[in-house]
């Protein structure tokens, strides 16, 4: 685990600008930069760097934070990848919290597999390109199949010599150990007789590095360039500590980037389909490497954009067998589209065939939802006969049953009712039994299923209408949203102020009349807020304005102020994400723009007494006023008479409130 210290160094050595500059092009604005968002195809710059705060912000997507985040959301880096990036371009020594020899061990182990994994990507494509074997057989047969040079660098393509131990005996007397090269499965070690004997796994086959997420060497795929009938035409590195086939998608770390930015992901099945297409403009494009696909690899994807649109080739065998992945992909919440290529064809030979334009306008043209390709492919199986016809809407609507969110579900219904001439009805029947048998196997916490089971039962006939507006639960949120959103951003930008407020206490007058007496005091704004929270044991519905508020008492409890820098380094990205946020936002909105506008705004600080006792007071009426529904929802539901006394009270405390906010009932 990386040391606090070493953190705080890259923090402060990090120049947020310097970050950013070598992926996106800035000029300057002000006291700021600017450029076009590097996560839209936006014209006009609305992606702002902050120097003084250090932080920055993309106004067309709402995302934000600091150096740390900008790497995680744009290179998809886990939040220590990022940390090492960023000491390794400063020069900074990381430095780890002290680990057990068995854990130091581990670690050890794994990072010297990962530089045996880069030095025979390295000398595989150095002999592609370099070496006469190389040249004359290897990137002939790339180049036989249409690969540029760009291409066959760009995805570190190479070439192992048909020799039984050249690649072994080099990286030895390179000072590579032999247990590493096992344990990766580069070679293969024979024992017995006197000495043991050694080849290279990969001899004679052309190489495919499979790169992780952030770009890491893991293993290898090989493809074979003879007619031998008993070697596999294709070999992969054999599962270890750093290669699991199952965890990983081929051509995720040259996608990425453009997978979060046209938020989606075509899935293939080999190695070749995704250069080709890759070479062709569609570069949101991964593999399953000829594997059955897992729920590891579509967490993957899932990371990067809900939108997956599975490519399959024209053969209808292949078809049916990939179509049982789209199961997996539907149960983790995805929207998925298919697209199936001519017969004869697969997604490499068509991409060939074909201009980049012409591939593009086919991948729109021919994507269909699931439902509408898995009903047509079915129905010519069932054709006229009953009994597959019925096992087809068993099929079809456990592929429904998968989906977490019940609305999805009910509009996938109505499709498929509508498109195999079937009622609703029996449809709703079955999905309400799948439900019910999924809630009993799982527990009860398989996407609420028993409850959505118990609702599809009671209907007499099921129909969905679209919903204009927002509804009143809706409603409820976002007011509660917007007014701790407002909390937070007082607390942010003004909670070290020191300034005068006022307060309204109840007070009788010499005729007992009720009135509210004006007491002024002089107070912290975070003091203010939080003392008048706490009085009210008020608690933040929305989690991150929580656990940020929580962070804010805790920074004034220790250190009796609120400190803006250790948010914004703040290792839950969720939190120093939603502070540069407000920073951001700030920034874009100050004074001094709105000066060059010649428009004159009142100083903040002079209304901020107001601010601050406005945002509580609001927060408090939603809050009585959804107590008041509350306990009249209650008493309908149980049909007694309502306790008036306490409606009463919390009436008169709404009025109370609304006398403080000068406003009229």
């Amino acid at each position: 685990m990386i040391t606090q210290q070493t953190i705080e160094k890259v923090f402060e050595s990090a120049r947020v600008e310097e970050v950013i500059g070598e992926f996106v092009q800035l000029k300057k604005s002000g006291s700021s930069f600017k450029g076009l968002s590097p996560f839209t195809d936006e014209r006009t710059p609305s992606f702002m760097v902050s120097p003084v705060k250090q932080i920055w912000k993309d106004f067309s997507t709402g995302k934000g934070g600091n150096a740390i985040s900008f790497l995680m959301e744009h290179e998809h880096y886990t939040y220590p990848e990022a940390i090492k990036w960023l000491a390794k371009k400063y020069n900074i020594e990381i430095e780890e919290t002290e680990q057990s020899d068995e854990q130091k061990q581990q670690i050890n182990e794994r990072e010297s597999m990962f530089l045996v994994s880069k030095y025979a990507k390295d000398y595989f494509h150095d002999v592609l390109m370099n070496s006469q074997k190389g040249r004359a057989i290897g990137l002939s047969y790339f180049k036989e199949r249409g690969f540029r040079e760009d291409i066959i660098e760009k995805f570190d393509l190479g070439y192992c010599k048909d020799e039984w131990d050249n690649f072994t005996n080099t990286a030895l007397s390179k000072g590579y150990d032999l247990k590493y090269l096992k344990s990766t499965g580069l070679t293969i070690v024979k024992e017995g007789g006197t000495q043991d004997r050694k080849f290279d796994r990969f001899k004679g086959r052309v190489m495919f590095p499979i790169h992780s997420m952030s770009g890491r060497i893991l293993g290898f795929g090989g493809r074979i360039l003879t007619n031998d009938k008993k070697a596999a035409k294709y070999l992969n590195s054999p599962e270890s500590d750093i290669y699991h086939k199952s965890k990983i998608l081929y051509g995720i770390y040259h996608a990425k980037k453009e997978i979060a930015k046209q938020d989606n992901c075509f899935l293939v099945e080999g190695y070749t389909d995704v250069i080709s297409f890759y070479q062709s403009g569609v570069e949101n494009v991964v593999a399953s490497s000829g594997t059955a696909l897992t729920s590891d690899q579509i967490r993957l994807v899932n990371r990067l954009t809900k939108n997956i649109t599975v490519l399959f080739d024209g053969d209808a065998a292949g078809i049916r067998a990939s179509i049982r992945g789209i199961d997996l992909i539907l149960e983790q919440g995805m929207n998925v589209k298919v697209v199936s290529f001519p017969e004869g064809e697969d997604p490499d030979s068509f991409a060939k065939s074909h201009s980049s334009k012409e591939l593009k306008e086919y991948l729109e043209d021919k994507a269909q939802d699931f439902i509408e390709f898995k009903v047509s492919l079915l129905m010519k199986e069932a054709a006229n006969d009953p009994v597959k016809k019925a096992g087809l809407i068993r099929d079809i609507v456990t592929s429904i049953s998968k989906i977490p969110d019940g609305i999805q579900r009910e509009v996938y219904v109505q499709e498929c009712a509508s498109i195999m001439d079937i009622s609703e009805r029996v449809l709703f029947s079955e999905l309400a039994q799948l439900l019910s048998k999924s809630a009993g196997t799982k527990g009860g916490h398989s996407h609420n299923a028993h409850s959505d089971s118990q609702r599809l039962q009671e209907k007499e006939q099921p129909r969905m209408g679209i919903v204009k507006g927002k509804g009143k639960a809706n409603q409820k949120i976002d007011q509660l949203n917007i007014l701790e959103k407002e909390i937070i951003r007082i607390l942010l930008l003004y909670g070290n102020e020191v300034i005068d407020f006022v307060n309204w206490v109840d007070a009788v007058d010499d005729k007992g009349r009720p009135f509210l007496e004006k007491e002024e005091y002089q107070n912290s704004v975070c003091n203010e807020l939080y003392l008048n929270l706490q009085e009210d044991e008020i608690e933040f519905t929305n989690e991150v304005f929580k656990l940020t508020y929580y962070e804010l008492i805790h920074q004034l409890n220790q250190e009796e102020k609120i400190s803006i820098d250790q948010l914004i380094m703040h290792k839950d990205t969720n939190i120093s994400n939603l502070v540069t946020n407000v920073l951001m936002d700030e920034e874009k909105y100050s004074l001094s723009d709105w000066e060059r506008k010649e428009v004159f705004v009142t100083d903040t600080i002079k209304v901020l007494p107001k601010l601050v006792s406005d945002a509580v007071l609001n927060l408090r009426r939603v809050l009585i006023e959804e107590k008041i529904k509350e306990i009249l929802q209650e008493v309908q539901a149980q049909n007694t008479m309502p306790d008036l006394e306490e409606i009463s009270n919390y009436t008169d405390l709404k009025k109370r409130l609304f006398e403080k906010l000068n406003r009229v009932v």
